[in-house]
């Protein structure tokens, strides 16, 4: 599983059920993707 975040987009590579759960992760702490992206940033 890898994830990717770029300045613009994010991109998730792996099997769809890891997928799935990284975004319920992710899901949980970011209520949209631009706070995710600007998260990683710091």
């Amino acid at each position: 599983m890898k994830v990717y975040i770029l300045p613009n987009r994010v991109t998730l590579v792996g099997k769809a059920w890891q997928i799935r759960h990284k975004l319920k992760q992710y899901g949980k702490e970011y209520t949209t993707v631009q706070e995710w992206i600007s998260a990683s940033k710091k």
